[in-house]
Parts: C-alpha cells; sequence; structure tokens
C-alpha cells in the first residue's frame, strides 16, 4: 500500500505526519519504506537520527525525485507499505505520486492560507482519479490549536466539507510540541511519553487503512 502525504502549502505538517505513520507502521511490525521527495530532506534526516538509536523498529528510507510513479509501484511490490512525503507545493514529485498512490492525505492548517490552496488541490486531486481511479484522498486538519475556545478547526471543517473529491478525516491533529521532540530524535510520538499525541496518530492510522 501506498500512502502519500501532500499538499500545496507548506508548513502543514506533511514531513512530521510522514515520519510519525512510518513509525506507527514499524512498531506495529509492519515492513514499511519512507520515500522522501521533498528536496528540503526533513524525513531523511528523521531516518538518519533513527539509525543511531538501534533498539527503535527499523524503517527504510531513500530519496526519490522528478517522476517517481515507477520508482513508487517498484517499492510497493516489495514493501508492505510505502509512505511518501513530497513538497508543499504544486510539483512533478506530487502530480507523479497522485498517479501511483492508493491512499492520499492532504494536511491543512485550520488557517485561511491553507484552505485559500483547496480549489487548486481538488483540481489535481480529479485529475489524478482520472487516471488512477483506486486513489482515495483524505482531508487532514493538522497543526490546529489545543485551546478548544478558538473556533478556526471548527470553521476549517465546515469549509473542507464543500469539496467532496477529498474525504475529510475525523482525527484532528493538534500543534503539539511532541511532534517536533519526536522528528528531531528520529522517533514517532507513538516512541515518545506523550498520550494524546500518541493517540492522535494511533486514531489517524487506524481510521485511514482501517486494520
Amino acid at each position: 500500500m501506498i500512502i502519500l502525504f501532500a499538499g500545496q502549502k507548506g508548513d502543514s505538517g506533511k514531513s512530521t505526519l510522514a515520519s510519525n505513520a512510518a513509525a506507527w507502521l514499524a512498531r506495529n511490525g509492519k515492513d514499511v519504506m519512507l520515500v522522501d521527495a521533498d528536496r528540503q530532506g526533513t524525513c531523511s534526516r528523521w531516518s538518519e537520527y533513527r539509525e543511531e538509536d538501534s533498539k527503535l523498529p527499523v524503517v527504510q528510507c531513500v530519496q526519490k525525485y522528478e517522476r517517481i510513479t515507477k520508482a513508487l509501484k517498484d517499492l510497493d511490490s516489495r514493501y508492505e507499505y510505502v509512505i511518501c512525503d513530497v513538497a508543499g507545493r504544486d510539483s512533478t514529485e506530487m502530480r507523479s505520486a497522485f498517479l501511483a498512490a492508493d491512499i492520499a492525505i492532504v494536511p491543512f492548517r485550520p488557517s485561511q492560507a491553507d484552505l485559500d490552496t483547496l480549489p487548486h488541490v481538488a483540481d489535481i486531486v480529479s485529475a489524478a482519479i482520472d487516471l488512477n481511479p483506486d486513489l482515495v484522498c483524505y482531508a487532514l486538519l493538522s497543526m490546529a490549536p489545543t485551546n478548544p475556545v478558538i473556533n478556526e478547526t471548527r470553521e476549517a471543517t465546515e469549509f473542507l466539507k464543500d469539496y467532496p473529491e477529498l474525504k475529510t478525516l475525523e482525527t484532528i491533529i493538534r500543534d503539539r510540541k511532541a511532534y517536533r521532540d519526536a522528528l528531531s530524535e528520529g522517533k514517532g510520538v507513538c516512541e515518545l511519553k506523550n498520550e494524546k499525541a500518541a493517540t492522535e496518530i494511533d486514531a489517524l492510522m487506524k481510521e485511514v487503512i482501517r486494520p
């Protein structure tokens, strides 16, 4: 199964989510390959940090750029799960990854700047589904405020409903320091002592892959 984390806007948490998804799968005994198709290399650095701790379950990682459809399909034939992270912009990597993916997750911060990218992302998804009809694409609210008084998250959820090309996930990923700590240590939040963050990733993965 190929799971893609994509979007047109940077700083929405794609690399953080991709690395956490890979760690969660590895912790659950899955054979997983993490593909870093973002030239910033965040997931590659995360993988290097992870290799320093031999006690952590192994997550393989490779870098792939440009047209990566064929490469993703090849890796999919050799691993149970392939997690792909692409840059936060409309790129060759993103468009070609959509053609190979089984599942695509597009994270949005509950901000107007992020939500303004929805029409363009929806167009890309629609074009991808024409060529890859088995693709299932989800919208995920990410880095949402932890303060329940702030209405941004609720308002963003309502806004997403206007774009049926992306199914809105019930899981919401909050803006927690634990995610930044995990990224810098080569871990997933499931491997840190932060129950709230770990519960969010667990809910996300179970909602998406429905084991």
